[in-house]
């Protein structure tokens, strides 16, 4: 049991481990994950439903979402932006890791009439002819990413970039990393049964890592038949940092915003949304 204990609460290196297939292709979390995207007066997955109308409203203005702009959305999840930008008009692809979201998303724009090309796949292994005025990753998507991901989705961006094309992302700032805590948490079916609907122990160890500005929440759960470990990293960036990484792999911002809404830009801000475009 000593030994277990251990295990539950090493520190592994920065993105050691990737568990991303765990959380978004299990039946189980994947419907929770679902429920948690669907859910209009949170922000757990996905925001809240006036900040996602808020921010479309804002995108359409700023990328003038016209029926002959083509926009492709990473991470797309149930389709909240993408059926928004389809019903201004844009040619738009979605593309997710979860086969539930991407069903749900499919089947809502067949309701409304929609034409979206969506696509259930690990959107590092993103593979199209197509090219696309404006690509979005919204949700802070990147960064759950490594660094060697991260460089890796931005050449993917590169080439299905059409040559004047954009790309909208968010980010978490160093604000909030300097917010967060270690700790070491222990429950009987932690967050509520989210991780199965049969009894399970839950163990979170929240790790900070301050030279990288990383913090890793992972969670142990120990079912009657089965023990896994599925590892949340997240990046945290200031504005020199983002500006650093981005620079070095072939683009540029061209502005930066608070969040995806187009606020103005602040230190005192959580998140940063910023556009960016191919260095020339």
């Amino acid at each position: 049991m000593f030994n277990e204990l251990e295990k539950i609460n090493d520190r592994p290196e920065p993105f050691q481990f990737y568990t991303a297939e765990e959380l978004w292709t299990d039946e189980h979390t994947s419907g929770k994950m679902l429920e948690f995207h669907l859910n209009e007066s949170i922000d757990i997955s996905s925001r809240n439903i006036e900040f996602i109308n808020r921010s479309v409203d804002w995108i359409h203005s700023k990328f003038d979402l016209a029926p002959s702009k083509s926009i492709c959305d990473f991470g797309c999840g149930p389709g909240l932006y993408t059926t928004r930008f389809a019903e201004r008009g844009a040619q738009v692809t979605g593309i997710d890791f979860s086969k539930r979201s991407i069903e749900y998303a499919s089947n809502v724009a067949a309701e409304k009439g929609l034409k979206i090309d969506y696509i259930q796949q690990n959107y590092l292994e993103c593979e199209t002819d197509n090219k696309f005025d404006l690509i979005t990753m919204i949700m802070c998507d990147y960064c759950a990413l490594s660094p060697a991901q991260r460089k890796q989705l931005l050449q993917i961006f590169s080439n299905l970039l059409k040559p004047d094309g954009s790309v909208l992302l968010d980010v978490y700032s160093q604000k909030s990393f300097d917010q967060r805590k270690e700790q070491s948490l222990y429950e009987i079916n932690l967050l509520d049964g989210f991780w199965s609907s049969e009894k399970y122990y839950g163990f979170l160890n929240t790790f900070k890592y301050d030279a990288e500005k990383v913090i890793l929440d992972k969670f142990t759960i120990v079912e009657k038949n089965r023990m896994r470990v599925v590892y949340n990293w997240l990046q945290y960036f200031s504005r020199e940092s983002l500006r650093s990484e981005i620079e070095r792999n072939d683009f540029r911002i061209e502005k930066i915003y608070s969040d995806v809404a187009g606020s103005e830009f602040s230190s005192d801000c959580e998140e940063m949304a910023v556009i960016l475009k191919k260095a020339r």
